[in-house]
């Protein structure tokens, strides 16, 4: 065991003393810290610039001479920060100031005769799209309130037409959450998916550039020959996965940090969006199983294919396959975040190189029964086991070929020459 630990060792500390992991890791904390706090940064951007409380003049042109006072009162009530100004110059003079720039856009209001407003807004900005829409929203309360008048319906009676009838939806299935519970399921399943996937691509790949590396240089040569290739494999696989590990811990402390530094009193915010308050421990606990899972499972499948290419320009191609995947496994778990009970998604959850993401969706968002999930481990473990006893038996004549892959014909070769 003593050479076992000497390359896990090796493997984890060769990697986590890099410049690319640790500016890697850097950047990663740092846009994570970045992006939960962007609205107090830009609220400070706005407080320092003097453009966080700043008015902003809407020039206007209203043929009616009623709507322009009707809209400034909405703005008003409704603490948008827009003043109207009526203008009497002409449209045509307007439009040529919107063009010129002397200013950035102007509205024209008029009735027609069934009593209908007819607005036009007119901007030379692509992107103008905030004002429009609280201008529009201004406007169709108006006019209901027009409608109202001249209809001789009174306040409460214009409430009672737009009153919410009492909808309640009853779910009797013995699978189903409550919509809140959903919500916030949905989001952990996406993160934590999004985890799994890039953590698997991410280190798969490593390792099997790791043994590729070495392979090139021949230092293969010299570890197999005091260490069987079986417990190279495995150090190799376990050294890296707990980098990973410990890497993953890092984020999970830096965004719980970030996310309490960020909160505010504003509800519906970035800490409201990304609360797990509500979600079982028994999803968080699914969350590392199904993640280990997946990573040794392609860890295993990924050192073996790495064993099979002597220079680290053909490890991408060589692991093609296990990334398209990966690949497929996240397409065909992202479709059911919006329908988990979906029938093709309970055959992909108990399929190996799909169940990590799959049966982890299912088990996140739906109330399943305990074999499930447990029948779905148990394939991966099983699978994992014959996958490494095969992968050990490749790995041991793989790391002894040299000259140009060809991929995936190579693995009988490399079987034989492991006999040898």
């Amino acid at each position: 065991m003593r050479e076992f630990w000497i390359i896990f060792k090796q493997a984890f500390s060769t990697k986590a003393k890099t410049k690319s992991f640790i500016i890697t890791t850097a950047i990663m904390i740092a846009a994570i810290f970045l992006f939960s706090n962007l609205s107090k940064i830009i609220d400070t951007v706005q407080s320092v610039t003097g453009g966080g409380d700043s008015e902003e003049t809407l020039q206007v042109i209203d043929t009616s001479g009623v709507l322009a006072d009707r809209l400034n009162g909405q703005f008003s009530a409704n603490e948008t920060g827009i003043t109207v100004e009526l203008s009497d110059q002409s449209e045509q003079a307007l439009t040529k100031k919107v063009k010129e720039g002397d200013i950035d856009s102007f509205l024209t209001l008029a009735l027609d005769d069934t009593k209908t407003i007819q607005a036009n807004y007119t901007t030379m900005s692509a992107i103008d799209f905030n004002l429009p829409r609280v201008i529009q929203d201004a406007l169709q309360s108006i006019q209901t309130e027009l409608k109202a008048e001249g209809l001789s319906l009174s306040g409460e009676q214009v409430q009672t037409l737009f009153s919410p009838i009492q909808f309640e939806q009853k779910n009797v299935s013995l699978s189903a959450k409550s919509e809140e519970e959903l919500n916030q399921a949905r989001v952990l399943v996406y993160v934590l998916m999004f985890v799994i996937y890039i953590a698997v691509i991410l280190y798969s790949s490593m390792i099997a550039t790791e043994v590729a590396t070495e392979k090139s240089s021949r230092v293969m040569e010299i570890l197999i020959s005091s260490v069987s290739p079986v417990k190279h494999m495995f150090a190799k696989v376990l050294g890296i996965g707990s980098l990973g590990l410990a890497q993953i811990v890092l984020y999970g402390i830096a965004g719980f940090i970030a996310m309490k530094t960020a909160s505010t009193d504003i509800p519906g915010g970035f800490t409201d969006f990304f609360s797990f308050s509500d979600i079982s421990t028994g999803t968080l606990v699914y969350a590392v199983i199904f993640f280990l899972l997946g990573y040794f499972l392609y860890a295993t499948l990924a050192a073996l294919l790495g064993s099979l290419v002597s220079r680290t320009e053909d490890v991408q191609q060589m692991i093609m396959p296990m990334t398209m995947l990966i690949v497929a496994a996240f397409i065909i778990a992202m479709t059911g975040l919006g329908d988990p009970e979906l029938g093709y998604l309970q055959i992909a959850s108990y399929i190996p190189f799909f169940a990590p993401l799959v049966m982890f969706l299912r088990v996140g968002m739906l109330d399943l029964p305990l074999w499930e999930p447990l029948l779905s481990i148990a394939i991966m473990l099983v699978t994992i086991f014959l996958l490494g006893w095969f992968g050990a038996r490749v790995y041991r004549g793989g790391v002894l070929m040299y000259g140009p892959s060809r991929s995936l014909k190579d693995i009988k070769k490399a079987i034989q020459l492991g006999k040898e």
